[in-house]
């Protein structure tokens, strides 16, 4: 069974690391007011003003930082500010041992992927699918209210009174909550960190992708035999497609509908200004009839 992390209490101290592209630390004021809004102190990572070609500092920074905040015991949660690429580098020297013995509440989406892959995976523990804190000023208010989560055991209810969601297949699932972003879910098929499907349900986003990526994408997660799997599946935001929402659902269709799983879009998790944090590695429960997703808490 994957283990929630501890909550976090008014005052404690946050950990901010880049483990992907470069950060403009400069832009970090908006992010750190309102982790004073949280009421939360912070320790700024090296990677944070660490810079090597595109990336936030070299592997072996980007992953000592991510290690000193794991150790560090003032430290309660890591979040990384900003995704774009470069995680997956990383993730196969990460001591996810020294993890599983300091757990500690871990944030971010979009790039962070691969890292929920692998946390949840190798150091069994919950994780948070959430806005990066480089898009503070960006959040509408119910992003920025999903960070309450953190500091009590909350049970998440999404229903329509958030956004209208789309039935493409019936039923009611129950299991682990998995997944993000579609493009680095694909990219871990393959490696010791490839996702792991069995009876969980998937979630799925991204941006800038054209209708055809988002087809080849789905088109090797089913031919790697990940979909026949799932126990129903949740799609997210998919913005910047270059083409209607109709198109979209219509590729989504072409391949959920006929998988005997419940299926529903029109999630607003991923890179929108409502951006709904979720834990991953939680069990939860989606109810394609009633247009209902509810998932356990992340912390006790």
């Amino acid at each position: 069974m994957i283990s929630t992390v501890a909550h976090l209490e008014k005052g404690d101290t946050v950990g901010l690391v880049c483990l992907s592209s470069l950060v403009e630390p400069e832009k970090l004021g908006k992010a750190l007011a309102f982790l004073d809004e949280l009421g939360l102190r912070y320790k700024i990572g090296d990677t944070i003003t660490a810079k090597h070609d595109y990336l936030a500092g070299s592997d072996d920074v980007r992953l000592a930082d991510f290690h000193a905040m794991v150790r560090d015991p003032e430290v309660k949660a890591i979040f990384c500010v900003k995704g774009g690429y470069g995680s997956a580098r990383i993730a196969g020297k990460i001591d996810y041992e020294l993890l599983a013995e300091n757990p500690k509440i871990f944030w971010g989406f979009s790039d962070l992927t691969y890292l929920h892959c692998a946390i949840n995976e190798y150091a069994n523990i919950v994780t948070f699918h959430g806005p990066m804190l480089m898009a503070a000023d960006k959040m509408d208010d119910l992003s920025k209210k999903m960070f309450l989560q953190l500091f009590s055991p909350i049970e998440i209810q999404y229903t329509e009174a958030i956004s209208p969601l789309t039935t493409i297949a019936s039923g009611v699932a129950r299991g682990p909550m998995i997944g993000g972003n579609l493009r680095r879910l694909v990219s871990t098929l393959g490696t010791k960190f490839e996702v792991r499907t069995e009876g969980r349900i998937l979630l799925i986003e991204d941006i800038a992708e054209t209708i055809p990526r988002i087809d080849a994408m789905l088109q090797q997660l089913k031919q790697a035999r990940k979909l026949e799997q799932l126990a129903g599946v949740v799609i997210g935001s998919f913005t910047q497609t270059e083409a209607s929402d109709e198109a979209l659902l219509t590729l989504m269709k072409e391949y959920f509908s006929d998988l005997g799983i419940p299926v529903v879009a029109g999630f607003k998790i991923g890179h929108e200004t409502t951006n709904m944090a979720i834990p991953l590695g939680v069990d939860a429960i989606l109810d394609a009839q009633e247009k209902v997703l509810r998932l356990l808490p992340g912390v006790h």
